[in-house]
């Protein structure tokens, strides 16, 4: 049985697909040793200015912040407050302690893009996007976390060269995700027009001066407000609606599971990076999850964006990522679930025996001894159930596949004639294969000799 859909006849020669490697678009070359060349010389540059910012940024961990507002401490670079400082004191750790930790995980986490960039310029440096994201990676490791390690080394007042550098790398970093989301992954603007969207890109990072031109008053505010949404909207929003256009009208199937990659990993350092403030901001100052929060809504949620778009711009095991998409739609839910049921008659029952006994929840251990048999007993079957939903939500067509599979499959085991097994396999092809031709073809039976005939 053949699909129409699978093969095409040419002749007798068979048509072979245009790769994705083919579409990224090959650097001439005669300028592949001199791009190789300017990678090398920004890729020192960027890890000396890493390496020369690491004692600097220790230095600044070890001391308590002295800044007014010491909201910007925390957030800026990690450094900790008087209040974050005493229940590190509770902790019995000791600030120098607590900035070799930070500085080191920054570090690790640093060098990750480093490594993937690396990897991205030996096997497709050939290519200008994998060129281009290999110096990309490069920019945002040797910048550090958040620019955690970007030009600490230089002494104040710092050198107006330097300061002009460091701008530079940095507007360098912003322009350059903005190309990235706007070309990826072909290396090609399209639509055509999509490139007025990277200027808007341009234009949010220059940020002309507005005010002078504005009405002094209320008026003023209202306006600068609108400005900024106008702003948002072109930028964010355009970049969304061309990602999301060129996934359904230009990406091919392995371009496809390219931005897959990428979404994930970018949904997933979303996730993690809003978990980590929400935190941050709902527990006391003195909490020691405050000691955590720079590490978990600054530095560890890269790691999943970074590892997503290195999978993509290898194209290694692509299709993986919607088993792990599934799986993380699945656990994650489930547990969201589990937690807010555990939680919920934790509240419940705390409510319940203080009204009526008067007793707190800590003197009557059978009430979390329930509660946990309870989230047991409900795992599997909530778990059933999430799966069926999701499948049926978000992975249709694999889902009415593997129905139509599974009554044929009870068919098999009941039906004799060969004319009906005949339609009801053309059947089962032509709804989960979906070819625009099918046909069965059946050998006939050998013949048969009577006795004594060769």
């Amino acid at each position: 049985m053949r699909s129409a859909s699978d093969t095409s006849d040419t002749g007798n020669m068979p048509v072979r697909l245009a790769s994705s490697r083919a579409t990224a678009g090959r650097i001439p070359r005669r300028w592949v040793p001199v791009l190789r060349g300017v990678w090398m010389a920004c890729a020192l540059l960027l890890l000396a200015n890493m390496v020369a910012s690491i004692p600097r940024y220790d230095q600044i961990l070890s001391t308590v912040c002295s800044l007014p507002n010491q909201g910007d401490c925390l957030a800026d670079v990690g450094q900790l407050t008087t209040t974050t400082v005493q229940s590190l004191a509770q902790l019995h750790l000791s600030l120098s302690t607590y900035a070799a930790y930070f500085v080191t995980f920054d570090v690790l986490v640093s060098l990750l893009p480093w490594g993937i960039g690396v990897l991205l310029f030996w096997r497709k440096s050939d290519e200008w996007l994998g060129l281009f994201v290999s110096l990309l990676l490069i920019l945002v490791g040797g910048n550090g976390v958040s620019n955690t390690l970007s030009g600490l080394w230089m002494p104040s007042p710092p050198s107006p060269l330097f300061t002009t550098l460091l701008t530079v790398s940095s507007a360098a970093q912003w322009i350059g995700v903005g190309a990235f989301l706007l070309t990826f992954p072909t290396g090609r603007f399209a639509p055509r027009w999509s490139w007025v969207i990277l200027v808007f890109w341009i234009t949010a990072l220059l940020q002309p001066p507005i005010q002078p031109l504005l009405p002094a008053g209320p008026t003023a505010a209202m306006l600068q407000g609108v400005v900024f949404l106008l702003e948002t909207v072109l930028v964010f929003g355009g970049a969304l609606f061309v990602l999301v256009y060129r996934y359904r009208r230009v990406f091919d199937a392995t371009q496809r599971q390219q931005t897959k990659w990428v979404v994930y990993g970018a949904a997933v350092w979303f996730v993690v990076y809003l978990v980590g403030n929400t935190l941050s901001n709902v527990l006391p100052a003195q909490s020691p999850y405050q000691l955590l929060a720079p590490t978990v809504t600054l530095v560890l949620p890269s790691v999943f964006l970074y590892l997503g778009l290195g999978f993509a711009i290898l194209r290694y095991r692509l299709w993986d990522v919607d088993t792990i998409i599934n799986r993380t739609l699945v656990y994650g839910t489930l547990t969201a679930m589990l937690s807010l049921t555990y939680v919920g008659v934790i509240l419940l029952v705390h409510a319940l025996t203080q009204t009526l006994t008067e007793q707190q929840i800590a003197d009557l251990p059978p009430v979390i001894v329930g509660s946990t048999l309870l989230i047991i007993a409900l795992f599997n079957p909530l778990r059933r159930r999430i799966q069926t939903f999701i499948d049926r939500r978000f992975y249709r067509r694999k889902y009415d596949a593997e129905t139509i599979l599974a009554a044929f499959t009870t068919t098999l085991r009941t039906e004799v004639d060969l004319s009906d097994l005949s339609e009801h396999l053309v059947h089962v092809v032509v709804e989960t294969m979906q070819p625009t031709q099918s046909s069965l073809w059946l050998r006939p039976p050998p013949p048969q000799h009577k006795p004594g005939e060769l």
